[in-house]
């Protein structure tokens, strides 16, 4: 789970004197007794660049306990910055991950320099602009994939030629049976085609004009006010273990006043829940919003008869639980981890709401997961993993180095 920013640079700045120019040892420990699948461990690479002088993202390794090289990423914040002297100036966080077992509280890690080019190491993320389709964004890690939509879904047909039109700000689901990454593949195969299951898994969420799994509007008490499908685009990061981007929202009316939005999408390897902060700011009206995060009620396949059931917990998640006639069933959750607010419904969508203020991000978790992988065969196995993972957000990991 991520950390806060300033205090990864604390720890590191704490242990710069100490440090050895060659290598680096990472402690990391918390405080749950349950397993941590897939952590995911982000270090500021500027730590390393003063620790390790000279240091070259692509002449290091990173071990476990056991001496395996690790899988890792290393962000770039500032690709226009220049860095004769190898200070890291351009580069955001070193990152890896770690399956800590039950009873793991704590786990070690060298980071060292060598002479060899460190392997590119396959990915498990992506996150693209889809121009082909209507403008569509899509992304996804090994567990599930996603989209939403963009202007030219939402233009007019004004030649009249058929053109699909949709005006929605809500974000789909594709399930996959698979880990390696389908975007590419299942849009290279056509629009029909990943609306069946052909092995690797298929399409078979509705999002229609709802918030699908995870879109936000404003909440005024008894209306929901979303925008319309996302303005623009950013991808900041793009794997191996965590893509990043950003998507903006041209301005909409509310119940209030006048409001747009930004969204910084924070995707893990390893995860069915991926990490969202939402920027709202206020032309119009107050400053301090209540935002609702959005499950569609009933997003099943035509012809499969859905029935969904929905959990909601005060610890800040809601979880709903989707069965299809021949489809499976899949599991959809939102999780506010702080500023929760209740919960809501209207017409087409399930609510969980949260306190957010105008220009301050507001962080959340949304995803899902489909029966037929076999993770989660069941309603309470899902719930489990729910709350499982809201429980990982409210015991953050704690980083240390040390020579």
């Amino acid at each position: 789970m991520k950390l806060p920013r300033a205090l990864l640079l604390g720890l590191v700045a704490s242990a710069f004197a100490a440090l050895a120019s060659g290598q680096v040892k990472i402690t990391v420990t918390h405080d749950l007794d349950a397993a941590r699948p897939a952590e995911t461990i982000t270090v500021p690479w500027a730590g390393l660049a003063q620790a390790m002088p000279g240091v070259q993202l692509q002449h290091i390794a990173v071990k476990d306990a056991a001496g395996r090289v690790l899988p890792y990423q290393v962000t770039n914040i500032a690709p226009e910055a220049k860095d004769p002297k190898n200070l890291g100036v351009a580069y955001g966080d070193l990152i890896f991950q770690h399956d800590f077992a039950a009873g793991e509280k704590s786990a070690t890690f060298t980071v060292e320099k060598i002479e060899a080019v460190a392997p590119v190491f396959p990915s498990k993320v992506f996150a693209r602009y889809i121009p082909e389709r209507l403008d569509d964004f899509a992304w996804e890690n090994d567990k599930v994939a996603h989209r939403t939509y963009g202007p030219a879904l939402a233009a007019p047909d004004l030649p009249k030629r058929g053109k699909e039109v949709l005006v929605t700000s809500g974000l789909d689901v594709w399930c996959k049976r698979v880990d390696y990454l389908v975007v590419d593949r299942w849009y290279n195969k056509g629009h029909d085609h990943y609306h069946h299951d052909e092995g690797e898994g298929m399409d078979m969420y509705g999002v229609g004009t709802t918030c699908g799994c995870g879109g936000t509007g404003i909440w005024d008490g008894g209306k929901l006010y979303t925008g319309r499908n996302y303005a623009t685009w950013k991808v900041i990061a793009n794997g191996p273990i965590r893509a990043i981007f950003e998507l903006t929202y041209d301005t909409w009316v509310t119940g209030t006043g006048i409001v747009s939005e930004t969204k910084r999408f924070t995707v893990d390897a390893g995860h069915n829940l991926d990490q969202i902060e939402s920027t709202f700011t206020a032309f119009t009206g107050p400053k301090n919003i209540t935002v609702a995060i959005g499950v569609n009620k009933d997003s099943g396949d035509k012809g499969q008869d859905s029935k969904a059931t929905l959990t909601q917990n005060e610890a800040g998640w809601l979880s709903q639980w989707e069965v299809q006639k021949t489809n499976g069933s899949l599991g959809e959750a939102v999780i506010v981890p702080a500023d929760f607010a209740g919960f809501a419904e209207d017409e087409h969508n399930q609510l969980v709401l949260a306190h957010a203020v105008s220009g301050q991000p507001l962080r959340y978790y949304v995803g899902a997961g489909w029966s037929k992988v076999g993770e989660f065969t069941t309603r309470q196995a899902w719930d489990d993993y729910v709350a499982a993972f809201a429980r990982r957000l409210q015991s953050p990991l704690k980083i240390t180095l040390t020579p």
